[in-house]
């Protein structure tokens, strides 16, 4: 089955800084197959048999804190339910040029629910929210970006359990795991 990870908060601001050609190698070294990297924020597409995605969470934390030095949470989705989410999307996301589009994908065992639970009410005039397969679907003018609830998200609990990628990087992602990179 075709998978893609995507590691929370490496190489940030200069810090948990991981190369993508070590963290292939890493991936590849746990014994998984057709492993290829996505630009420097922590996107792995690979290949396992294994069908669980809690179990292949736990199994990519510890090789990586063994390789790296350091623990890294990371969501897995694999290509059907990232081209289900995307499929899903609804139709104001990745619309307005003047709105910033982000996916957020939710860290198991937390869910979308949990999430959205957890951040409260959204503040209608200033952003969208919707969530399809653990992804929250997140778009706010880039004006009042400021006043919405999930930038206030960064330095929360809750922000511990989710990892961002705009529109265009969850775009690309399916594309690439749909075509086998």
């Amino acid at each position: 089955m075709r998978y893609v990870a995507l590691l929370r908060g490496i190489n940030v601001g200069g810090n948990n800084k991981v190369p993508m050609k070590d963290l292939k190698d890493s991936f590849e070294q746990a014994g998984f197959e057709k492993v290829s990297t996505y630009i420097n924020s922590g996107n792995v597409l690979f290949d396992s048999g294994e069908t669980e995605i809690e179990t292949l969470i736990r199994r990519c934390e510890e090789f990586l804190e063994m390789r790296f030095g350091f623990p890294i949470s990371l969501s897995i989705i694999d290509a059907d339910d990232l081209k289900t989410a995307l499929d899903h999307a609804p139709e104001w996301w990745d619309r307005d040029p003047e709105s910033k589009h982000n996916a957020i994908f939710v860290i198991p065992p937390s869910t979308a629910e949990e999430i959205s639970t957890e951040m409260g009410e959204i503040k209608p005039e200033y952003e969208k929210v919707f969530d399809c397969k653990n992804v929250i679907f997140w778009s706010a003018p880039l004006k009042t970006f400021s006043r919405t609830r999930f930038s206030k998200i960064v330095g929360t609990k809750t922000y511990q359990k989710v990892t961002i990628r705009n529109a265009n990087t969850a775009k690309k992602l399916l594309e690439l795991a749909l075509n086998g990179n």
